[in-house]
């Protein structure tokens, strides 16, 4: 899990200039990210890069904190390890 994390969060800081230093895994997401529809697509493209897997319509919307992110990425690379 802590790779998962060190990985998303240098993409974030990186390829969206997010504040490192408000990436916490209670902060609430779309707010410290302030993401646009089009920002959006380059998330899913960035995680799509990194780790592997096929980001499905509507995954995001339950997520709210970094920690729903991360536990997103987590279980998605489980479901494509156990396939």
């Amino acid at each position: 899990m802590e790779k998962i994390i060190d990985t998303t969060n240098a993409f974030l800081v990186d390829e969206f200039e997010a504040d490192a230093d408000l990436i916490k895994p209670e902060a609430n997401l779309k707010e410290v990210l302030d993401l646009d529809s089009l920002d959006y697509i380059d998330l899913v493209v960035a995680l799509e890069s990194n780790f592997h897997f096929k980001v499905q319509p509507g995954d995001f919307l339950p997520l709210v904190t970094f920690n729903d992110f991360y536990n997103y990425i987590h279980a998605q690379i489980q479901k494509k390890e156990a396939a």
